[in-house]
Protein backbone atom coordinates (compact mmCIF):
# COMPACT_ATOMS: atom_id res chain seq x y z
CA UNK A 1 0.00 0.00 0.00
CA UNK A 2 3.07 2.25 -0.06
CA UNK A 3 2.19 5.79 1.44
CA UNK A 4 -1.18 5.00 1.82
CA UNK A 5 -2.74 7.17 4.39
CA UNK A 6 -6.20 5.03 5.74
CA UNK A 7 -9.09 7.28 6.49
CA UNK A 8 -9.58 7.62 9.99
CA UNK A 9 -13.47 9.30 10.35
CA UNK A 10 -17.03 8.70 8.46
CA UNK A 11 -18.89 12.21 8.40
CA UNK A 12 -22.42 11.92 6.67
CA UNK A 13 -24.08 15.24 5.04
CA UNK A 14 -27.41 16.07 6.29
CA UNK A 15 -30.55 18.36 5.62
CA UNK A 16 -33.35 18.85 3.28
CA UNK A 17 -33.80 18.38 -0.38
CA UNK A 18 -31.88 20.92 -2.57
CA UNK A 19 -29.62 23.02 0.58
CA UNK A 20 -26.76 22.25 -1.37
CA UNK A 21 -25.54 18.75 0.31
CA UNK A 22 -23.72 17.65 -3.09
CA UNK A 23 -22.74 21.07 -3.90
CA UNK A 24 -20.98 21.07 -0.54
CA UNK A 25 -19.54 17.57 -1.15
CA UNK A 26 -18.34 18.57 -4.73
CA UNK A 27 -16.49 21.93 -2.98
CA UNK A 28 -14.69 19.95 -0.65
CA UNK A 29 -13.56 17.02 -2.74
CA UNK A 30 -14.12 18.29 -6.25
CA UNK A 31 -15.96 15.29 -7.12
CA UNK A 32 -19.52 15.39 -8.12
CA UNK A 33 -20.75 12.17 -6.12
CA UNK A 34 -24.21 12.17 -8.05
CA UNK A 35 -23.57 10.09 -11.18
CA UNK A 36 -26.86 7.66 -10.71
CA UNK A 37 -28.41 8.25 -14.66
CA UNK A 38 -31.83 8.99 -12.60
CA UNK A 39 -29.67 11.41 -10.45
CA UNK A 40 -28.52 13.58 -13.35
CA UNK A 41 -32.05 13.65 -15.25
CA UNK A 42 -34.10 14.85 -11.74
CA UNK A 43 -30.87 16.72 -10.34
CA UNK A 44 -31.35 15.50 -7.18
CA UNK A 45 -29.60 13.17 -4.23
CA UNK A 46 -31.29 9.24 -5.24
CA UNK A 47 -28.56 6.95 -3.84
CA UNK A 48 -26.31 7.39 -1.32
CA UNK A 49 -23.08 8.70 -2.61
CA UNK A 50 -19.71 8.50 -1.11
CA UNK A 51 -16.24 10.20 -1.72
CA UNK A 52 -12.87 10.16 0.08
CA UNK A 53 -11.41 13.91 1.10
CA UNK A 54 -7.96 14.58 1.88
CA UNK A 55 -7.43 17.33 4.61
CA UNK A 56 -3.92 18.86 3.70
CA UNK A 57 -1.80 21.57 5.86
CA UNK A 58 -0.11 24.74 4.12
CA UNK A 59 2.00 26.95 5.34
CA UNK A 60 0.54 30.42 5.23
CA UNK A 61 -2.96 31.72 4.28
CA UNK A 62 -5.83 32.55 6.61
CA UNK A 63 -6.53 28.95 7.24
CA UNK A 64 -3.90 26.18 8.18
CA UNK A 65 -6.27 23.07 6.46
CA UNK A 66 -7.94 23.18 2.96
CA UNK A 67 -9.19 19.65 0.94
CA UNK A 68 -8.74 18.90 -2.50
CA UNK A 69 -11.58 20.88 -3.69
CA UNK A 70 -9.57 23.93 -2.39
CA UNK A 71 -6.11 23.02 -4.37
CA UNK A 72 -5.34 24.53 -7.30
CA UNK A 73 -3.22 22.59 -9.58
CA UNK A 74 -1.93 20.16 -6.58
CA UNK A 75 -0.96 23.07 -4.61
CA UNK A 76 -2.05 25.43 -2.01
CA UNK A 77 -4.40 28.61 -2.94
CA UNK A 78 -1.01 30.81 -2.09
CA UNK A 79 1.09 28.27 -4.44
CA UNK A 80 3.16 26.31 -1.92
CA UNK A 81 3.34 22.83 -1.40
CA UNK A 82 0.46 21.21 0.52
CA UNK A 83 0.96 18.23 3.48
CA UNK A 84 -1.76 15.95 3.15
CA UNK A 85 -2.19 14.81 7.10
CA UNK A 86 -5.17 12.86 6.95
CA UNK A 87 -8.23 11.37 4.72
CA UNK A 88 -11.73 11.26 5.79
CA UNK A 89 -14.76 9.62 4.35
CA UNK A 90 -17.94 11.54 3.77
CA UNK A 91 -21.29 10.31 3.00
CA UNK A 92 -24.08 11.69 1.08
CA UNK A 93 -27.55 10.98 1.52
CA UNK A 94 -30.56 12.78 -0.11
CA UNK A 95 -32.69 15.23 1.18
CA UNK A 96 -36.41 14.19 -0.13
CA UNK A 97 -38.91 12.58 1.81
CA UNK A 98 -39.34 9.66 0.00
CA UNK A 99 -35.88 8.24 0.18
CA UNK A 100 -35.47 9.31 3.92
CA UNK A 101 -34.98 5.38 4.60
CA UNK A 102 -32.15 5.83 2.30
CA UNK A 103 -30.60 8.51 4.37
CA UNK A 104 -31.15 6.63 7.44
CA UNK A 105 -29.42 3.65 6.43
CA UNK A 106 -26.92 5.80 6.11
CA UNK A 107 -26.34 7.64 9.06
CA UNK A 108 -26.36 4.49 11.62
CA UNK A 109 -22.45 4.31 10.70
CA UNK A 110 -20.52 7.34 10.73
CA UNK A 111 -18.69 9.57 13.17
CA UNK A 112 -20.35 13.09 12.41
CA UNK A 113 -22.37 15.29 10.24
CA UNK A 114 -22.59 17.89 8.27
CA UNK A 115 -25.87 20.00 8.69
CA UNK A 116 -26.82 21.64 5.74
CA UNK A 117 -29.32 24.30 5.83
CA UNK A 118 -29.94 26.85 3.21
CA UNK A 119 -29.89 30.79 4.60
CA UNK A 120 -32.97 31.47 2.07
CA UNK A 121 -35.17 29.40 3.52
CA UNK A 122 -36.69 28.87 7.13
CA UNK A 123 -35.36 26.99 9.19
CA UNK A 124 -36.27 24.03 10.30
CA UNK A 125 -37.75 22.83 7.04
CA UNK A 126 -39.19 19.26 6.98
CA UNK A 127 -36.17 17.03 6.49
CA UNK A 128 -33.93 19.34 8.67
CA UNK A 129 -36.08 18.09 11.19
CA UNK A 130 -36.20 14.24 10.31
CA UNK A 131 -32.62 14.27 9.77
CA UNK A 132 -31.78 15.48 12.73
CA UNK A 133 -34.31 13.10 14.60
CA UNK A 134 -32.56 9.99 13.23
CA UNK A 135 -28.84 11.49 13.81
CA UNK A 136 -30.10 11.89 17.28
CA UNK A 137 -31.72 8.57 17.26
CA UNK A 138 -28.30 6.67 15.95
CA UNK A 139 -26.08 8.45 18.29
CA UNK A 140 -24.69 11.01 16.68
CA UNK A 141 -23.14 13.60 19.05
CA UNK A 142 -20.83 15.99 16.89
CA UNK A 143 -21.96 18.18 14.25
CA UNK A 144 -20.91 21.27 12.18
CA UNK A 145 -23.71 23.37 10.95
CA UNK A 146 -23.30 25.01 7.19
CA UNK A 147 -25.59 27.62 6.58
CA UNK A 148 -25.49 27.16 2.71
CA UNK A 149 -26.24 29.91 -0.26
CA UNK A 150 -25.25 32.94 1.70
CA UNK A 151 -24.36 34.90 -1.99
CA UNK A 152 -28.09 34.71 -2.08
CA UNK A 153 -29.60 36.23 0.68
CA UNK A 154 -29.19 39.95 2.68
CA UNK A 155 -26.99 40.49 5.70
CA UNK A 156 -30.18 41.00 7.78
CA UNK A 157 -32.31 37.78 6.48
CA UNK A 158 -28.91 36.10 7.02
CA UNK A 159 -28.98 37.18 10.59
CA UNK A 160 -32.33 35.73 11.04
CA UNK A 161 -31.72 32.66 9.60
CA UNK A 162 -28.77 32.43 11.73
CA UNK A 163 -31.05 33.06 14.83
CA UNK A 164 -33.83 30.43 13.27
CA UNK A 165 -30.95 27.46 13.24
CA UNK A 166 -29.82 28.21 17.49
CA UNK A 167 -33.50 28.30 18.12
CA UNK A 168 -34.31 25.17 16.32
CA UNK A 169 -30.47 23.02 17.77
CA UNK A 170 -31.44 25.09 21.78
CA UNK A 171 -31.65 22.41 24.20
CA UNK A 172 -30.82 19.55 22.34
CA UNK A 173 -26.57 18.04 22.08
CA UNK A 174 -25.58 20.26 19.02
CA UNK A 175 -26.94 23.59 20.67
CA UNK A 176 -23.06 24.25 20.74
CA UNK A 177 -22.88 23.06 17.22
CA UNK A 178 -20.64 25.95 15.10
CA UNK A 179 -22.03 27.37 12.08
CA UNK A 180 -20.38 28.48 9.40
CA UNK A 181 -21.70 30.46 6.45
CA UNK A 182 -20.72 29.39 3.26
CA UNK A 183 -21.63 29.60 -0.08
CA UNK A 184 -20.77 25.92 -1.63
CA UNK A 185 -21.53 27.06 -5.72
CA UNK A 186 -18.80 29.49 -5.61
CA UNK A 187 -16.41 27.67 -2.94
CA UNK A 188 -16.52 30.61 -0.48
CA UNK A 189 -15.36 29.67 3.33
CA UNK A 190 -14.75 26.40 2.37
CA UNK A 191 -11.34 26.82 3.59
CA UNK A 192 -13.05 26.93 7.33
CA UNK A 193 -15.25 24.11 6.82
CA UNK A 194 -12.19 21.95 6.03
CA UNK A 195 -10.34 23.52 8.72
CA UNK A 196 -13.53 23.03 11.23
CA UNK A 197 -13.80 19.25 10.05
CA UNK A 198 -10.02 18.30 11.25
CA UNK A 199 -10.30 20.13 14.64
CA UNK A 200 -13.99 19.11 15.14
CA UNK A 201 -13.45 15.20 13.96
CA UNK A 202 -9.85 14.13 15.58
CA UNK A 203 -8.06 11.06 14.21
CA UNK A 204 -10.50 8.30 15.71
CA UNK A 205 -8.55 5.39 17.68
CA UNK A 206 -10.80 2.23 16.31
CA UNK A 207 -11.00 -0.58 18.98
CA UNK A 208 -13.63 -2.52 17.21
CA UNK A 209 -12.66 -6.25 17.69
CA UNK A 210 -14.33 -9.21 16.98
CA UNK A 211 -15.17 -11.21 13.37
CA UNK A 212 -15.36 -8.50 10.39
CA UNK A 213 -18.43 -7.01 9.53
CA UNK A 214 -18.85 -4.84 6.45
CA UNK A 215 -22.82 -3.31 6.04
CA UNK A 216 -23.47 -2.70 2.27
CA UNK A 217 -24.63 0.56 1.40
CA UNK A 218 -24.74 0.19 -2.77
CA UNK A 219 -24.20 -2.79 -5.20
CA UNK A 220 -23.01 -2.64 -8.59
CA UNK A 221 -21.93 -4.39 -12.13
CA UNK A 222 -19.41 -2.57 -12.89
CA UNK A 223 -19.33 -4.21 -16.79
CA UNK A 224 -19.95 -1.59 -19.84
CA UNK A 225 -22.80 -3.16 -22.06
CA UNK A 226 -20.96 -5.06 -24.89
CA UNK A 227 -17.97 -6.64 -22.57
CA UNK A 228 -16.81 -10.04 -23.79
CA UNK A 229 -17.54 -12.60 -21.36
CA UNK A 230 -13.71 -12.91 -21.16
CA UNK A 231 -13.26 -9.54 -19.90
CA UNK A 232 -16.31 -9.24 -17.15
CA UNK A 233 -15.54 -8.85 -13.82
CA UNK A 234 -17.21 -9.67 -10.60
CA UNK A 235 -19.95 -7.93 -8.68
CA UNK A 236 -18.90 -5.02 -6.36
CA UNK A 237 -19.91 -3.88 -3.17
CA UNK A 238 -19.85 -0.83 -1.76
CA UNK A 239 -19.88 -0.04 2.23
CA UNK A 240 -18.73 0.16 5.42
CA UNK A 241 -16.08 -2.03 7.66
CA UNK A 242 -17.62 -1.45 11.17
CA UNK A 243 -15.26 -4.11 13.10
CA UNK A 244 -12.76 -6.39 12.20
CA UNK A 245 -10.54 -6.77 9.18
CA UNK A 246 -11.62 -8.24 5.67
CA UNK A 247 -8.85 -8.49 2.72
CA UNK A 248 -8.19 -9.71 -0.58
CA UNK A 249 -8.46 -13.03 -1.26
CA UNK A 250 -10.82 -13.79 2.01
CA UNK A 251 -13.53 -16.25 1.48
CA UNK A 252 -16.60 -14.02 2.42
CA UNK A 253 -20.74 -14.65 3.15
CA UNK A 254 -23.33 -12.59 1.99
CA UNK A 255 -26.70 -12.30 4.71
CA UNK A 256 -29.64 -12.78 4.54
CA UNK A 257 -28.45 -14.17 1.00
CA UNK A 258 -30.53 -15.50 -1.93
CA UNK A 259 -34.12 -17.57 -1.88
CA UNK A 260 -33.69 -21.17 -2.99
CA UNK A 261 -37.22 -22.35 -3.30
CA UNK A 262 -38.80 -21.88 0.20
CA UNK A 263 -35.62 -21.83 1.56
CA UNK A 264 -33.17 -18.99 2.50
CA UNK A 265 -29.32 -19.38 2.01
CA UNK A 266 -26.25 -16.99 2.21
CA UNK A 267 -24.22 -16.57 -0.79
CA UNK A 268 -20.68 -16.98 -0.65
CA UNK A 269 -17.90 -15.73 -2.82
CA UNK A 270 -13.92 -14.47 -2.79
CA UNK A 271 -12.84 -10.96 -2.36
CA UNK A 272 -10.85 -9.87 -5.47
CA UNK A 273 -10.61 -6.11 -4.90
CA UNK A 274 -10.46 -3.88 -2.21
CA UNK A 275 -10.63 0.07 -3.10
CA UNK A 276 -11.04 3.81 -1.72
CA UNK A 277 -11.89 6.08 -3.93
CA UNK A 278 -9.58 5.62 -6.72
CA UNK A 279 -6.82 3.67 -4.93
CA UNK A 280 -6.44 0.11 -4.82
CA UNK A 281 -5.63 -1.64 -0.96
CA UNK A 282 -4.97 -5.03 0.48
CA UNK A 283 -7.57 -4.80 3.45
CA UNK A 284 -10.57 -3.08 4.58
CA UNK A 285 -11.22 -1.83 8.64
CA UNK A 286 -13.03 0.67 10.42
CA UNK A 287 -13.04 4.52 9.29
CA UNK A 288 -13.34 4.57 6.00
CA UNK A 289 -16.18 3.70 2.86
CA UNK A 290 -15.14 0.60 0.54
CA UNK A 291 -15.60 -1.14 -2.40
CA UNK A 292 -14.66 -4.65 -2.12
CA UNK A 293 -14.57 -6.70 -6.42
CA UNK A 294 -15.89 -10.09 -5.28
CA UNK A 295 -16.48 -13.32 -7.71
CA UNK A 296 -19.98 -13.07 -7.76
CA UNK A 297 -21.89 -12.55 -10.89
CA UNK A 298 -22.82 -9.23 -11.30
CA UNK A 299 -26.67 -10.09 -11.89
CA UNK A 300 -26.32 -10.62 -7.76
CA UNK A 301 -25.47 -6.67 -7.53
CA UNK A 302 -26.69 -4.91 -10.02
CA UNK A 303 -28.99 -1.77 -9.01
CA UNK A 304 -28.20 -2.20 -5.46
CA UNK A 305 -29.64 -5.21 -5.60
CA UNK A 306 -27.65 -6.11 -2.09
CA UNK A 307 -28.15 -2.84 0.03
CA UNK A 308 -28.67 -4.15 3.52
CA UNK A 309 -27.27 -6.64 3.10
CA UNK A 310 -24.38 -8.02 5.60
CA UNK A 311 -20.64 -9.51 5.06
CA UNK A 312 -18.44 -10.92 7.38
CA UNK A 313 -16.05 -14.43 7.49
CA UNK A 314 -18.52 -17.46 7.01
CA UNK A 315 -20.75 -18.84 9.49
CA UNK A 316 -19.22 -15.62 11.71
CA UNK A 317 -21.93 -13.87 10.98
CA UNK A 318 -25.32 -12.73 13.19
CA UNK A 319 -28.43 -14.52 12.71
CA UNK A 320 -31.34 -13.87 9.78
CA UNK A 321 -34.62 -12.69 11.50
CA UNK A 322 -37.50 -13.36 9.04
CA UNK A 323 -39.57 -11.73 12.49
CA UNK A 324 -38.29 -9.55 15.36
CA UNK A 325 -39.92 -8.97 18.61
CA UNK A 326 -38.48 -5.00 19.60
CA UNK A 327 -38.47 -3.12 22.73
CA UNK A 328 -39.81 -0.16 21.69
CA UNK A 329 -40.06 3.21 22.78
CA UNK A 330 -42.05 6.26 20.68
CA UNK A 331 -40.50 9.80 20.13
CA UNK A 332 -44.01 11.82 18.80
CA UNK A 333 -47.05 11.15 21.40
CA UNK A 334 -49.87 12.51 19.36
CA UNK A 335 -52.22 9.75 18.47
CA UNK A 336 -51.45 9.46 14.92
CA UNK A 337 -47.57 8.16 15.66
CA UNK A 338 -48.83 5.72 17.52
CA UNK A 339 -48.41 1.64 16.83
CA UNK A 340 -51.61 -0.41 16.89
CA UNK A 341 -51.72 -3.91 15.53
CA UNK A 342 -52.32 -4.31 11.53
CA UNK A 343 -49.59 -1.22 10.94
CA UNK A 344 -47.48 -1.34 8.13
CA UNK A 345 -44.25 0.44 9.19
CA UNK A 346 -40.85 0.70 7.83
CA UNK A 347 -37.92 -0.81 9.33
CA UNK A 348 -34.39 0.38 9.67
CA UNK A 349 -31.34 -1.53 10.66
CA UNK A 350 -28.23 -1.48 10.16
CA UNK A 351 -28.26 -0.74 6.45
CA UNK A 352 -31.32 -2.82 5.50
CA UNK A 353 -34.68 -1.21 5.05
CA UNK A 354 -37.92 -3.25 5.00
CA UNK A 355 -41.64 -2.97 5.62
CA UNK A 356 -43.20 -4.84 7.97
CA UNK A 357 -46.43 -5.56 9.83
CA UNK A 358 -47.53 -5.32 13.49
CA UNK A 359 -48.98 -8.75 14.31
CA UNK A 360 -48.76 -8.44 18.19
CA UNK A 361 -48.55 -5.53 21.10
CA UNK A 362 -47.34 -6.05 24.35
CA UNK A 363 -46.29 -3.90 27.47
CA UNK A 364 -43.44 -1.61 25.36
CA UNK A 365 -42.80 -4.13 23.36
CA UNK A 366 -44.31 -5.08 19.44
CA UNK A 367 -43.51 -8.54 17.37
CA UNK A 368 -43.23 -7.42 13.79
CA UNK A 369 -43.24 -9.51 10.74
CA UNK A 370 -41.02 -8.70 8.14
CA UNK A 371 -41.51 -9.13 4.23
CA UNK A 372 -37.81 -9.29 3.66
CA UNK A 373 -35.50 -11.18 6.00
CA UNK A 374 -32.62 -9.02 7.95
CA UNK A 375 -29.24 -10.03 9.20
CA UNK A 376 -28.85 -8.83 12.90
CA UNK A 377 -27.56 -9.00 16.30
CA UNK A 378 -29.60 -9.18 19.03
CA UNK A 379 -29.49 -5.91 20.80
CA UNK A 380 -29.08 -4.03 17.58
CA UNK A 381 -31.12 -0.74 17.70
CA UNK A 382 -34.18 -0.26 14.63
CA UNK A 383 -35.28 2.40 13.67
CA UNK A 384 -39.24 2.68 13.12
CA UNK A 385 -40.96 4.85 10.64
CA UNK A 386 -44.71 5.08 9.78
CA UNK A 387 -46.39 6.96 6.79
CA UNK A 388 -48.90 9.77 8.74
CA UNK A 389 -50.82 11.87 6.25
CA UNK A 390 -48.88 10.39 3.32
CA UNK A 391 -45.70 11.31 4.12
CA UNK A 392 -43.44 8.73 6.05
CA UNK A 393 -42.51 10.06 9.80
CA UNK A 394 -40.22 8.53 12.20
CA UNK A 395 -41.70 8.11 15.39
CA UNK A 396 -39.35 5.79 17.52
CA UNK A 397 -37.09 2.94 18.05
CA UNK A 398 -36.54 -0.27 19.15
CA UNK A 399 -33.85 -2.91 20.12
CA UNK A 400 -33.98 -6.01 18.92
CA UNK A 401 -34.89 -8.84 21.74
CA UNK A 402 -35.60 -11.90 19.28
CA UNK A 403 -37.95 -12.87 17.00
CA UNK A 404 -37.97 -16.20 14.59
CA UNK A 405 -34.79 -16.86 12.16
CA UNK A 406 -34.76 -18.31 9.13
CA UNK A 407 -31.32 -19.31 9.84
CA UNK A 408 -28.25 -18.79 12.16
Amino acid sequence: MGNFIYPDTILTTLGHVDHGKTTLVQALSGVWVARHSEEIKRAMTIKLGYVTIGIYECPSGEFRYITDGLLKDGKCPDGSEPKLIRKISILDVPGHEVLLSTMIAGVGFVDGALMIIDASMPCPQPQTEEHFLAATIMGLREMIVIQNKIDLVPKEKAIENYRQIRKFLAGTWAENAPVVPVSALHKVNIDAVATLIHERFPKKERTETGPPMMHVLRSFNVNKPGTPPEKLVGGVLGGVVVRGELKVGDEIEIRPGLKLGAKLVPLRTWITSISIGTEFVDYARPGALVGIGTKLDPALTKADSLVGSVVGLPGQLPPVWTEVELEYELIRQEKQYQLKKGDVLMINVGAATVLGMVKELKKERAIITLRKAVCAEQGAKMVITKQVENRWRIVGYGVLKGGKVAYE
